[in-house]
């Protein structure tokens, strides 16, 4: 499950955050892309993974360089392959969110709520504290909290 920090400084001192998916992902992730990336592809973006640099366009079936994901895409797998860092998650729509929530493992950061409905379950993580949350109306709570 992914662990959520709420703010910059909740983040420990030996994690990188990474403010601009976008440009991390075309740095680094594109590197990593194999067949974990299907999935989450295909899901949020609804392409399809035709080689590890090549999507092709759900609109005319014209391959497209894999640049062109949606951020919220991309967030998503800066999470799966960057287990380590944290990520802001602001440019993850709805479709975004429901895979990254769903993710086994992975760190997050946003000032303000982003939940999708169908959450089961997050780690929550401040400097003081780490609790597990399983409930949309709790989850939204802690985020409100300002603490």
């Amino acid at each position: 499950m992914i662990t959520i920090f709420k703010n910059k400084q909740d983040i420990p001192e030996n994690m990188e955050y990474v403010e601009l998916n976008d440009l991390f992902f075309n740095q680094n992730t594109v590197s990593l892309i194999d067949k974990r990336a299907e999935m989450i592809i295909g899901t949020i973006d609804k392409v399809k993974l035709i080689s590890k640099y090549k999507i092709c366009s759900r609109f005319n079936d014209v391959a497209l360089d894999i640049d062109r994901l949606s951020a919220g895409c991309k967030t998503v797998l800066n999470v799966l392959y960057y287990p380590d860092k944290v990520f802001c998650m602001k440019e993850c729509g709805n479709n975004a969110l429901e895979v990254l929530y769903g993710l086994e493992y992975g760190n997050v950061c946003s000032e303000y709520a982003l939940i999708p409905f169908s959450m089961e379950s997050v780690v929550v993580q401040t400097k003081d504290s780490k609790m597990r949350i399983s409930d949309y109306e709790e989850l939204k709570e802690w985020w409100d909290d300002e603490k």
